[in-house]
């Protein structure tokens, strides 16, 4: 068995025994032993009790973080004319319409965001089996075809997360960055898990939610007491 470095020893001894706490003991735990050389992401993890092969138990959402996620996200816009215009005025980095479907086609994908005037489906559609495998599809119900351009661009750069759930049943997302106070990521983390409560689909049967875990990029994790998370 390979040696642990002092590091990865010293963050298993302190979440050792440590299980199904509460939201703000898990902050402390993952932020106190995010020790790379770089600024962590504090990621959860939500087992859901749902088969999303069934599209009655689909979830999916959208949730503004109320202190951002810490992450610069590129914005592609598929419009045109004066919506093209909001779209460049409103900070989005890729702006285009069949010049922009022929440069994803190629293999470049260099955004994080994709928002589409309804217009302009017809061109994306074409770009399904490219942009649906990494959930970057543009999709009424998360504000990403829109016509308010300008407010769909101000979220994604604002510290908006979209979250799908999994073949697996779980959903997953960054809600902030280990530089964070704790107080920020505590809010952070209890406004996603009220937007996966609210995303609770009408064929749901049983436990909705089965499982929380909170972790750092490099570090471990721990389970989060689920009365707890779902506590306003």
């Amino acid at each position: 068995m390979a040696k642990l470095g002092k590091r990865t020893r010293a963050a298993r001894e302190a979440f050792a025994g440590k299980s199904d706490v509460s939201v703000e003991e898990a902050v402390a735990l993952v932020k106190g032993n995010a020790t790379a050389k770089f600024d962590e992401t504090v990621e959860i993890a939500v087992q859901l009790g749902v088969d999303p092969r069934h599209a009655d138990q689909m979830v999916r959402g959208v949730v503004g973080l109320p202190n951002g996620t810490g992450k610069s996200v590129r914005v592609a816009v598929f419009a045109r004319g004066p919506k093209a215009e909001e779209a460049q005025a409103a900070g989005a980095d890729i702006v285009g319409a069949e010049d922009l479907m022929e440069t994803i086609q190629g293999g470049t994908i260099d955004f994080d965001r994709c928002i589409a005037t309804p217009d302009m489906m017809p061109i994306v559609g074409r770009l399904g089996k490219v942009l649906g495998p990494r959930n970057l599809m543009p999709n009424p119900k998360v504000g990403t075809v829109t016509m308010d351009v300008k407010a769909a661009v101000e979220n994604a750069k604002g510290g908006e997360v979209q979250f799908k759930v999994e073949k697996a049943g779980v959903v997953h997302a960054g809600v902030g960055k280990a530089s964070f106070d704790e107080g920020k990521l505590v809010e952070n983390v209890r406004a996603f898990m009220g937007a996966v409560l609210k995303a609770k689909p009408a064929g749901a049967k049983g436990a909705y939610v089965k499982k929380i875990a909170l972790s750092s990029t490099m570090g471990p994790g721990v389970t989060i007491d689920v009365d707890n998370a779902a506590a306003e």
